[in-house]
């Protein structure tokens, strides 16, 4: 289902990370209407900035651009139109989160706000509005779309029926796929190093109490989050279920700007946060983030428990299953007797470009029921865990049967068929929809022709 639009729209082309990038990229063009779609106007501007981005991007269009981008910005005016009709509408709070995440990823990306706003030409307010309309509308047409395919179900008769006469090479190929059962042994720090890494942070927050220091600039000199350390420790607008509970308990009971918190524990580490902004129920912190070595000896004292455990499981003593639930520190997996769970398609089975790498690299070489040796990993969290690993399962790459790949293949035809009503949907909407096109720019092989009535 993900790639249902891509052919039909190209929004991320139009509307992508960059797309206010070029606004005064080409200052001497004179702007004028060059499309109407019912009661909005599509700008030359709007087009040739959409030009350079994807110039920007290294994205390639098959086609002439001043006829592919203008219709692809004419299907998505009919989209915002409809969801004005059925009276659509997206929170603000949800907006806001998404503008600020994409303004934290501009900063990330250009290595600082001020490089940020000097790459723009605008300052961080300008850019955070120019941004809500794009945001909104993106999230108006993708409500629409998906409202218009949400009742598209097949049967096993009509997958069946796709490709029954297909010639082999045209079936889906089912890359290899792999299930895999895992346990993790958290090495064991000292308390001297938990106590030096606390004295750090009472350095720090020390150092901003009495005015010698700014938190930002300690976060981007000291910080170990290296998601925000670039741009001072901020986080950017997010509600409370965005950070691990200690952490949100302490950011949300912040009122003060100035004031520095307690330092708080989590499954990252430890922290220090000091409060930017709140905005109804989401907040703007910063913070910095210290994380303990890990001895060589607690390396080696981890290693060697796994290998006496995975030489039990080997020699029958105890199961793999077993030992998950007493023996794993790996809250995701511990319940679920190890089993690695791929967030991506909601089911056990990976690619193995889709495995952490460390994980990849052990099992790509390791054949079913096989127990790894003890390997040292870095789990989501950033730390260093230690780790074995069971092949429970393995899927040569083939092409799709009815047999094995069912969902894959109903996918595909889900898909097709999605296609084709949001492909209707845009050519009754043609017929019913006021459109204008100025003569200089109708000379084109519309993707649907019946833009020139």
């Amino acid at each position: 289902m993900k790639k249902i639009y891509r052919i039909l729209l190209s929004v991320v082309l139009l509307g992508g990370p960059f797309s206010m990038v070029h606004a005064q990229s080409a200052p001497n063009v004179v702007d004028e209407v060059v499309w109407i779609v019912g009661d909005e106007a599509i700008l030359r501007s709007d087009v040739e900035n959409a030009r350079l981005e994807a110039l920007s991007q290294g994205q390639r269009l098959d086609g002439d651009p001043y006829c592919i981008i203008p219709e692809n910005l004419a299907i998505q005016k009919l989209f915002l139109h409809q969801a004005a009709i059925d009276s659509v509408q997206v929170s603000d709070s949800e907006v806001f989160q998404r503008v600020d995440q994409r303004i934290n990823y501009y900063i990330q990306q250009l290595n600082g706000k001020e490089k940020m706003e000097e790459y723009f030409g605008k300052t961080t307010s300008q850019i955070r509005e120019q941004l809500y309309d794009m945001v909104r509308d993106d999230m108006l047409t993708g409500e629409v779309r998906a409202s218009l395919v949400k009742d598209v179900k097949v049967t096993p008769a009509q997958v069946r029926r796709y490709f029954k006469d297909l010639p082999e090479d045209s079936l889906p190929f089912i890359p290899t796929k792999v299930e895999c059962q895992i346990i993790v042994r958290n090495p064991v720090i000292e308390p001297e190093e938990i106590e030096r890494v606390k004295a750090e942070l009472r350095d720090y927050t020390e150092r901003v109490n009495s005015g010698r220091s700014q938190f930002s600039t300690l976060a981007v000199m000291y910080s170990e989050d290296t998601g925000t350390a670039r741009q001072g420790g901020e986080c950017g607008f997010a509600g409370r279920g965005s950070f691990v509970p200690e952490f949100a308990n302490v950011a949300f009971s912040l009122n003060d700007p100035k004031a520095v918190s307690k330092i708080v524990e989590t499954e990252y580490g430890f922290h220090i946060i000091q409060l930017i902004e709140k905005r109804g129920d989401q907040i703007n912190v910063r913070h910095i983030l210290r994380k303990p070595r890990v001895s060589n000896d607690a390396f080696t004292q981890a290693i060697n428990d796994l290998d006496s455990i995975s030489d039990e499981i080997r020699r029958g003593l105890y199961t793999f299953d077993e030992c998950t639930q007493y023996v794993s520190q790996d809250k995701e997996t511990r319940n679920n007797y190890g089993n690695m769970f791929n967030a991506e398609d909601n089911s056990s089975k990976f690619e193995i470009k889709d495995l952490p790498a460390d994980v990849a690299k052990v099992v790509s070489t390791m054949n079913i029921g096989e127990i790894s040796k003890p390997f040292i990993m870095v789990n989501n969290k950033g730390k260093e865990v230690v780790a074995i690993v069971k092949l429970k399962n393995k899927i040569n790459g083939h092409r799709a049967n009815m047999a094995d790949d069912y969902q894959a293949m109903q996918d595909v035809v889900v898909e097709k068929q999605s296609i084709e009503k949001i492909t209707n949907w845009i050519r009754e909407k043609q017929q019913t929809t006021y459109i204008h096109i100025n003569e200089e720019w109708s000379n084109c092989e519309f993707q649907y022709p019946g833009w020139i009535k």
